[in-house]
């Protein structure tokens, strides 16, 4: 079922100053960044290292770009911090319907575009010990270059 810990996502108010500090801190470089307008979020992947399956293990940081987006609303319950943590998997299809059957809610009927081109859908954190948990199927090396 799940192969790895995907990334971990912090939200934040200022992408260019959290970089910087991920990067002057720990030597942390960006990977990866994108706008996704869908989710309202301008977001940079700072890749941790690879992993056994052929993936890696990422931390995605994510500014909003919009008062209503879903990461500007906790921003403001909760302030800077840990948003969710994901999981990598080959099928999130088939996985997210394994887990519905377990009685977890999954948030997207239909998994939907995440960083990189990947397929995504999220766990209800109430159902997941207060934790929003993704669930994250890459797209194949050949689908996506470094940006």
């Amino acid at each position: 079922m799940l192969t790895r810990i995907d990334h971990i996502g912090i939200a934040c108010f200022d992408l260019d100053r959290t970089v910087e500090f991920y990067r002057s801190t720990y030597g942390f470089e960006v990977f990866h960044s994108e706008v996704n307008e869908e989710q309202g979020v301008r977001e940079a992947m700072l890749k941790i290292n690879g992993t056994d399956d052929g993936g890696a293990s990422y931390l995605q940081l994510l500014e909003p770009t919009r008062e209503d987006s879903t990461v500007a609303k906790w921003l403001a319950k909760n302030g800077e911090g840990v948003h969710h943590i994901a999981f990598g998997t080959a099928d999130v299809d088939g996985d997210a319907a394994a887990i519905r059957e377990k009685g977890v809610r999954v948030l997207y009927q239909e998994p939907r575009r995440g960083s990189m081109d990947s397929r995504i859908t999220f766990l209800h954190p109430k159902d997941c010990g207060g934790v929003l948990t993704e669930l994250v199927t890459s797209a194949r090396p050949s689908e996506h270059t470094e940006h």
